[in-house]
């Protein structure tokens, strides 16, 4: 699996969160799609970006919490749209692993990244931050019914104390 290392920017981001499996229909995405359009808010200014809360082999699945986010402006008037939510997604170091297969095979993307790759690399997950799913392509529109993401790990240096 290809690993590669980058510093993301802080985001502001619009968002509306579900709680459900993260492997039902995720019908939040439509709603927030929707809004976006109707705002302006699209590629190639503006990144839709999920946001999985909870790890489904911890979290009853029912209780799984997910985020989908799409990128604002500075100048955005947030106090003009109550329908939405608004929060800051920090930067920093991130591990970047570029997926493009069909949706439920995303979860073994997390399970190599968590379980194989940070225990033994030099880095550890950045738990102050949330891994961020940079959605590159719509998935109704590909000719093979795949998703094309961007996974975003927060990492940071292991600390070695001797």
């Amino acid at each position: 699996m290809n690993i590669e290392f980058t510093e993301l920017e802080d985001y502001e981001v619009a968002y509306i969160r579900r709680t459900g499996s993260y492997f039902e229909v995720q019908e939040h995405w439509g709603r927030l799609i929707d809004w976006a359009m109707t705002n302006g808010l699209f590629p190639p200014h503006q990144s839709f970006i999920g946001i999985s809360l909870d790890n489904p082999d911890l979290v009853e699945p029912n209780q799984c919490r997910h985020d989908a986010c799409v990128t604002i402006p500075e100048s955005f008037e947030k106090e003009k749209h109550p329908d939405v939510q608004f929060r800051k997604l920090d930067g920093g170091l991130y591990a970047l692993h570029s997926f493009y297969d069909t949706p439920e095979k995303l979860n073994g993307v997390y399970q190599y990244m968590f379980g194989q790759w940070l225990p033994h690399s030099e880095y550890e997950s950045d738990n102050n931050r949330f891994p961020l799913e940079f959605n590159m392509n719509n998935l109704a529109e590909d000719p093979e019914g795949k998703c094309k993401v961007d996974l975003y790990v927060p990492i940071k240096k292991k600390i070695y104390i001797k």
